[in-house]
C-alpha cells in the first residue's frame, strides 16, 4: 500500500496578494480582505464609534485598496502598514465629514490648518502598532506616555484633529503640540518594541 504525501497548504504572503492584486486578481483580493477586514473594522469603530457607519468606511477603505495596489511599495513600508494607513484617513475622512455636518465652518491658514502627520513618515511607529494589530501593548505603552504627550497622539489619531485644532483645545501653542507628538511617537516606538522583545 503507497502512502501518498500531501505537502502543506502555503500561505501566500501579502506581498504575493499585492502583486496579484496589481494583476486584477480578485482572489487575492478576496484572501487580503479575509485577512484584514475583521481588525481594520475595529480600528474604525475606535475611531468613529459607530458600527453601522465604520461598516461603511471599511468597503471604502478596502476599494482604495483595490484601486491603489500598484501604489503599494514594499521599500516604503509592510503591505499591512500601507494598508492600515489608507484604513485609518478613511476614518478619518469620515470623522471629519461628520463634524463639518455639525459644527460650525472654521477657516484654517496653510501649513498650520494641515492635518498632523500622525503616524509620522519618519517615525513609522502608529502604523507598525496597527500593522502588527497589537491593541493590548500599544494601550500599554500609550499609558505610560507622559499626559501631554499621550493626549496630543489620542487627538491627532483618534480623532483626526489638525495641529491647529489640538493646540486649540489643548491651548498651547502649535509648535509645542508638535514637538509633544513627535517626543511621544519616539517614546511610543521605544516602549513597543521593549515591550515585543
Amino acid at each position: 500500500m503507497q502512502q501518498t504525501s500531501s505537502a502543506p497548504l502555503l500561505t501566500p504572503s501579502d506581498a504575493d496578494l499585492a502583486a496579484r492584486m496589481v494583476a486584477r486578481d480578485r482572489a487575492a483580493f478576496e484572501q487580503i480582505y479575509d485577512r484584514y477586514s475583521g481588525k481594520a473594522l475595529g480600528l474604525i469603530i475606535r475611531i468613529l464609534n459607530d458600527r453601522g457607519v465604520s461598516e461603511e468606511v471599511l468597503q471604502e477603505a478596502f476599494w482604495r485598496v483595490w484601486q491603489r495596489a500598484e501604489t503599494f511599495d514594499a521599500n516604503r513600508a509592510s503591505f499591512a502598514s500601507w494598508l492600515f494607513s489608507i484604513v485609518h484617513h478613511c476614518a478619518i475622512d469620515e470623522l471629519r465629514k461628520q463634524r463639518s455636518r455639525t459644527a460650525p465652518t472654521v477657516e484654517v491658514d496653510a501649513p498650520d490648518g494641515e492635518a498632523l502627520a500622525i503616524p509620522d513618515p519618519n517615525i513609522d511607529v502608529a502604523e507598525s502598532a496597527w500593522a502588527n494589530l497589537q491593541g493590548d501593548q500599544v494601550k500599554r505603552a500609550l499609558a505610560q506616555l507622559p499626559e501631554a504627550q499621550r493626549a496630543v497622539i489620542m487627538l491627532a489619531y483618534y480623532g483626526g484633529y489638525t495641529r491647529q485644532e489640538i493646540a486649540a483645545r489643548l491651548n498651547e501653542p502649535i509648535g509645542t503640540v508638535h514637538t509633544r507628538a513627535r517626543l511621544g511617537l519616539l517614546k511610543l516606538r521605544d516602549l513597543l518594541s521593549n515591550l515585543q522583545s
